[in-house]
């Protein structure tokens, strides 16, 4: 049995999630056991500052950002290993994936949270940089938690999608017992980053549409979400990834103005209501374009899983069984903190992290850079 802590910063900046889990690895399978998470929001400065480099800083803010970055990545690790009924000496490594500031495959991926300094903070090893070695061998370096979806969290008699609605929203493609050689997965568009944008930008005291309540009063301009759906990402086949390189604050603004010019009198909650239809219809367009497998059921996590709203339209799009993930295993808010956890496990062990068929990588590479304790 090994115990490691998995660290992630989301792209829809809604905080970090830390979760230390015990991996056991028998005939039977690999099993995973959460002993704790901690989820830590980011102040509304720290939010600032995140969102201010992704649109472009000087290079001494990317220095010390990285560096501050590290630390509040420690500190989510110290409070969670604080929780875990697990000493300090019985925990392998920390694995974070920090947080992507820009992603560009196959040209460049670049990820804050310096790792010397959460080996220094939290007096443990570190595994970090996971999806530079992906994205040198060729692939998008994205996404990532496809090995853990399929070892993990695959169905022994039936094809399973794992969707993910984090600021971005991806989906594994899992066959009957997660044979890795039929395993896909690819970005399908935005999750909530571009919802708790709209929301940011039009309820200043709001970080995002809590439950979807804002989206529930209002209506879906139908026209902007099929204006906007012709963009060139959601016809481009698999393997694919985005991020907010491409649904940007430009991007934001240009559909806020677009749901106005398009009705007299449309109202906040319109254009909420409008971009939760464009994640919605962005992930049936994928299933419908490109997913030909005979997927039973849809299982979804992360922050857009808890927005009733986007919820019930994916339901609506997609005629499909969605189940929220806890539904089978533990919080969903954890799974992609585990998943990594499990990049950092498979890292130690020398074994591949990257799934080919889902990143379009060369073949199969170990993932991560390991800084000692």
């Amino acid at each position: 049995m090994t115990v490691l802590v998995g660290l992630m910063s989301g792209t829809s900046l809604d905080g970090i999630s830390a979760a230390v889990v015990r991996f056991n690895e028998s005939a039977d399978g690999i099993g995973v056991e959460l002993l704790s998470f901690v989820s830590r929001p980011y102040a509304p400065p720290q939010r600032e500052r995140i969102a201010a480099a992704l649109i472009g800083a000087s290079p001494q803010e990317y220095a010390r950002l990285d560096f501050e970055m590290g630390g509040w990545l420690a500190d989510a690790a110290v409070a969670a290993i604080a929780e875990c009924g697990v000493a300090r000496a019985d925990i392998a490594a920390i694995a974070s994936h920090g947080h992507t500031i820009w992603h560009d495959p196959p040209r460049a991926t670049w990820q804050l949270g310096n790792a010397a300094v959460i080996a220094e903070r939290a007096r443990l090893a570190v595994v970090s940089d996971f999806r530079s070695r992906d994205v040198a061998a060729g692939g998008q370096g994205a996404p990532l938690v496809t090995i853990a979806d399929a070892m993990l969290f695959s169905s022994r008699d039936k094809w399973r999608a794992t969707l993910n609605l984090g600021g971005i929203a991806n989906v594994q493609l899992l066959p009957p017992g997660g044979a890795l050689e039929s395993v896909r997965a690819f970005d399908t568009g935005p999750g909530v980053g571009v919802i708790d944008a709209v929301v940011r930008t039009l309820f200043p005291a709001l970080a995002f549409d809590v439950d979807g309540a804002l989206a529930r009063q209002g209506a879906p301009n139908t026209a902007v979400v099929d204006s906007l759906l012709r963009g060139a990402f959601f016809s481009e086949p698999p393997p694919k990834s985005t991020g907010r390189e491409l649904f940007t604050p430009a991007y934001v603004t240009a559909l806020i103005e677009a749901c106005r010019a398009a009705k007299p009198g449309c109202t906040s909650e319109d254009i909420v209501a409008t971009a939760t239809s464009l994640t919605a219809r962005g992930v049936a367009i994928a299933f419908e374009k490109f997913i030909p497998e005979p997927v039973d059921e849809v299982l979804i996590s992360g922050g857009g899983a808890l927005n009733l709203a986007l919820v019930d339209a994916l339901r609506t799009s997609l005629s499909k069984v969605v189940v929220p993930f806890e539904n089978f295993y533990f919080d969903g808010e954890a799974k992609e903190a585990v998943a990594f956890a499990f990049l950092g496990w498979l890292h130690l062990q020398g074994r591949a992290g990257n799934v080919p068929n889902a990143t379009g990588a060369r073949g199969p590479r170990i993932l991560g850079s390991l800084t000692p304790a």
